[in-house]
């Protein structure tokens, strides 16, 4: 296993939009890490990736990095078909591993990325990134302290300003694993208690297309906790007014609520009518501090050789919740947990 410095060394796998956002931040923002080396099967991807964020190397054969001895972590950040087989060669070659969500759109693929990963004893994090967005998790910790009380209801909105590209569609595995995939998580993280049964609703209302590729663009998902809980999770790939992320937890002594940021907080009242701004537009506007904080976490955990904040158990159980969700949307019925074997 790769022993850490004083700074953390990376390679990061993919050229895209999220790997191009976790690369700014390690170069720019985070003084503990250094990207020795970008590497994605689109060389010039790779090539223009790194001389814009002053990268030393780049190479359209992730596997070289592999081989490479000065490299302490590795950053998945490639499609989501390749990740299970890239945790498992940088588990093989000692390196830590930061991966993007899903590990993988079946659990046999988890389980055997999972698996390299407690025999070759490296640390894993998966990008399951508002766990560190400091509203949500300040909402954690009101009901967890009890603020609330007993929590009888928890309710996510999550709402993307415009859908994706239809060659994103086509290989994401559906809304259930690519975009509700982070609001199972947030069920999970937001309470302490596990869902047992979910039961998944969906339609095409934003894009037939996105329904000819052979997806849903709209979804309700209602789930129930091992303690009676219950949670309600709508979904839209459009939401005009833009990227709307909303969460409340009604308890016995009343409830905590997430409101949509903004970019200010002016309310302009007058006899017009009255008039604030819209959420901010998109994922990496509302999330940006908690991409950079995330990869902090992840480097901390290195340094001081302490557990992740998000492990590869907390990666695998939502793969399990949107399994469950596509059963049950496609066979109109209530799925339990216990169903999800493989």
């Amino acid at each position: 296993m790769t022993q850490v410095g004083v700074q953390v060394r990376f390679a990061i796998i993919g050229a895209g939009r999220i790997s191009q956002l976790h690369t700014e931040n390690l170069t720019r923002y985070i003084p503990e890490a250094e990207v020795l080396v970008i590497a994605d099967v689109d060389s010039a991807a790779a090539y223009e990736t790194a001389q814009r964020f002053g990268v030393p190397h780049a190479t359209g054969d992730p596997g070289e990095i592999f081989a490479n001895d000065a490299i302490d972590a590795v950053a998945i950040c490639s499609s989501t078909e390749t990740h299970a087989d890239f945790i498992i060669e940088a588990a093989r070659a000692g390196k830590h591993v930061f991966c993007e969500k899903p590990i993988a759109l079946d659990l046999g693929a988890v389980d055997a990325a999972l698996a390299a990963v407690e025999e070759s004893g490296v640390k894993l994090q998966i990008g399951f990134n508002r766990r560190f967005d400091p509203n949500f998790r300040g909402l954690r910790d009101a009901v967890r302290s009890g603020e609330v009380g007993e929590p009888y209801l928890l309710q996510i909105t999550s709402r993307d300003p415009a859908p994706p590209p239809l060659s994103y569609v086509e290989r994401s595995g559906g809304l259930f694993l690519d975009m509700t995939i982070h609001d199972f998580d947030m069920a999970r993280f937001l309470l302490d208690d596990e869902i047992e049964e979910v039961s998944a609703r969906g339609a095409v209302r934003v894009d037939p297309a996105i329904g000819e590729a052979g997806d849903i663009d709209t979804a309700v998902v209602t789930v129930r906790y091992r303690s009676g809980v219950l949670g309600v999770i709508t979904n839209s790939r459009q939401a005009v007014y833009g990227y709307d992320q909303r969460v409340e937890v009604l308890g016995s002594l009343g409830s905590v609520l997430c409101e949509n940021e903004t970019p200010d907080r002016l309310i302009r009242q007058t006899e017009a009518g009255i008039v604030q701004s819209k959420p901010l537009y998109f994922i990496f506007e509302r999330y940006q501090q908690s991409y950079a904080d995330e990869l902090r976490s992840f480097i901390r955990s290195l340094r001081e050789d302490t557990t992740v904040e998000v492990t590869g158990l907390d990666g695998r159980a939502p793969v399990v919740l949107a399994l469950a969700a596509g059963i049950s949307h496609r066979e109109k019925r209530t799925v339990a947990i216990s169903e999800i074997t493989s």
